[in-house]
């Protein structure tokens, strides 16, 4: 067996304290990470006269070690996004929605120019681990630092995965894909919907048994929605198999130290179409939709008691992780995100809009200036996603209230 291929960053200190080595575990825990370039006043960028070939070329200047790097017009295309809140990721999918296609060595081969000229340093991905950077002094922050740290290292991952997924889909994950399975499914759908409906006359009594025994009824649960999320990314790779392109890695990890996930790396979908790109998307999240409109119709079968309680919880939980997979308005930028901003051509959605929303909305309000087309689309997208999770967050404790008075 082929031996893994160790990913090392290195990150600035608190207070320029110099440098740390960390071992960066998956391709996924290295995507979150957001570059960040010195200050604008420590850098300076001209562009040279075009050669025979005609390509621009630019010199990067670090004022204060007067080093030079050469930058290409694609290098400087990313270094213009290194502004320590666009993550690898979304620097990635920026790439291939301006150029067309992407060389996956260009960023890694990019960072360690920079990283040796000292222009760039790497920030987590996490706002609570970036906090707790900033709070090295205090006792408590060094201790969950460390603690997350560990917890980093709970990594099982695989990036010799293309065969079996070939294999795999060779198998039957093909079936996936095609047009009687996308009719089967819906219908499953429409039956779980109509089952839910009935369900929901007598909540108060189904949940009751769950109530009874609060710790398996959890464990339970979570068990099985932990396999149907392996599924989500199984089938998401498979989806790639299907387009023609190379599953890279597969694993279960801790993502930001505390979130247990598992995930599959098919970066290498953004060399097909943007109907491939959708597709790969939208597979995974159809698990839940399936899995929870079998388990809602399964329960309408079954007698009251704990089992019944058990189907349809998971049921509920299923269908609640499709909505938080597929609606994008939620600030998380989980698969219908991805849709929304492959489809607006916006790969740094959440990011803009935070920056106007906070920096510049209030003050072209207060001037009477208009904004822009993609400006209102920067506050269409804040709107609709602060209005979206205060209705998801009534509504569920709406349905706490209803199943406890019924």
């Amino acid at each position: 067996m082929p031996r893994q291929t160790k990913i090392e960053l290195l990150i600035r200190r608190e207070a320029d304290e110099g440098f740390e080595v960390r071992a960066v575990p998956s391709s996924l825990a290295y995507l979150q990470y957001r570059p960040q370039r010195i200050a604008d006043s420590a850098w300076e960028l001209a562009e040279l006269p075009k050669g025979i070939d005609r390509r621009r070329t630019y010199v990067l200047k670090n004022r204060a070690t007067d080093r030079y790097i050469l930058l290409r017009e694609r290098e400087r295309f990313l270094w213009a996004q290194m502004d320590g809140r666009t993550s690898l990721q979304d620097m990635a999918t920026a790439y291939v929605l301006r150029y067309g296609a992407f060389d996956f060595d260009l960023i890694p081969n990019l960072i360690a120019k920079l990283r040796q000229a000292e222009l760039l340093t790497l920030r987590p991905a996490s706002r609570l681990r970036e906090a707790l950077a900033r709070h090295q002094k205090n006792l408590g922050a060094r201790a969950l630092e460390v603690a997350f740290k560990g917890l980093e290292k709970i990594t099982v991952t695989s990036r010799n995965v293309q065969r079996n997924f070939e294999r795999l889909y060779r198998w039957g994950g093909l079936l996936i894909f095609t047009l009687p399975t996308l009719v089967l499914g819906l219908a499953l759908a429409v039956l779980g919907a109509m089952s839910a409906i009935r369900l929901w006359q007598d909540a108060g009594e189904i949940a009751g048994p769950l109530a009874q025994h609060p710790i398996l009824a959890v464990l339970s649960v979570k068990f099985f929605f932990f396999a149907t999320l392996a599924a989500h990314q199984t089938v998401h790779g498979l989806a790639c198999v299907h387009y023609g392109r190379r599953v890279r890695e597969y694993g279960f990890t801790l993502l930001h130290g505390f979130v247990p996930t598992f995930y599959v790396d098919v970066t290498d979908i953004f060399m097909a179409s943007r109907r491939a790109r959708v597709v790969t998307a939208l597979a995974g999240p159809l698990v839940h939709l399936y899995f929870g409109a079998l388990c809602l119709w399964t329960a309408t079968h079954l007698p009251f008691g704990f089992l019944q309680s058990f189907v349809v919880a998971t049921g509920v939980l299923q269908w609640q992780s499709l909505l938080v997979c597929l609606y994008p308005f939620c600030f998380l930028e989980m698969d219908g995100y991805h849709i929304l901003v492959d489809v607006l051509g916006l790969p740094t959605l959440n990011k803009d809009s935070w920056r106007f929303f906070r920096d510049e909305l209030w003050r072209r309000l207060g001037e009477g200036k208009g904004i822009s087309r993609q400006e209102a689309i920067w506050v269409g997208y804040i709107v609709l996603s602060f209005v979206s999770v205060s209705a998801f967050v009534l509504f569920n404790l709406w349905g706490l209230t209803h199943m406890g008075s019924s």
